[in-house]
């Protein structure tokens, strides 16, 4: 899986906000805010990746356990599914 086209991921004063491309504004209907973490994952989107891959990174960059990181990493994938972020 990968991010679709068209949203870019900016730290603004400490804050993880996704921006909307002007072509993809009127498919969003809201503004998405991201955790340390949710930032974290959607950087690795930025190149196909597959959830097993997603859990390994988290596993990796954060001390975590492997139970929690799929949760989080399922949890995620899910949310950004529904609002139209994942490529198809």
């Amino acid at each position: 899986m990968k991010l679709k086209e068209g949203f870019v991921l900016h730290d603004i004063a400490g804050e993880f906000v996704v921006v909307p491309l002007s072509d993809t504004m009127d498919d969003m209907k809201c503004i998405i805010t991201l955790n340390d973490t949710g930032a974290f994952l959607w950087q690795q989107l930025e190149s196909e990746k597959s959830e097993a891959e997603l859990t390994q990174a988290l596993l990796d960059e954060y001390d975590v356990e492997a139970a929690r990181a799929e949760n989080a990493v399922h949890s995620f994938i899910q949310k950004i599914s529904e609002i139209g972020c994942l490529a198809e």
